[in-house]
């Protein structure tokens, strides 16, 4: 699924559109964790990652994590500072109002799955 259908899909608040031209990229993976190791060791470049932390560490673990976006869950969102990191890395980032529980939900109903590329 490219990501802009994505974004539309689950209306998604976009944080990041200086590099809105990456919504041709096609995601069929994601990860959602809370915990930066865990997504290190685990989460499928490529892919999107979901979690409710929004500082500066989520951006350099999932730009080496090979991630193409984050969404923030519940309402949360990051200062300035990580989003300009993010445009910097070129990593999309996205604001939802649902929890991440639900978010994982529906990006699954969307053909999302969670493994390796």
């Amino acid at each position: 699924m490219r990501l802009e259908e994505l974004v539309q899909a689950l209306d998604l608040r976009e944080l990041t559109p200086p590099i809105a031209g990456d919504r041709e990229t096609d995601i069929a993976y994601g990860y959602a964790s809370d915990l930066l190791s865990d997504v290190l060791a685990h989460a499928p470049a490529g892919g999107v990652l979901v979690t409710l932390q929004v500082h500066l560490n989520v951006i350099a673990v999932a730009s080496h994590s090979g991630l193409r976006a984050v969404i923030f869950s519940s309402n949360r969102v990051p200062d300035d500072d990580v989003i300009a990191r993010a445009v910097d890395e070129d990593l999309s980032l996205f604001v939802s109002p649902a929890d991440t529980f639900d978010i994982v939900g529906r990006l699954y109903q969307l053909g999302i799955r969670g493994g390796a590329a």
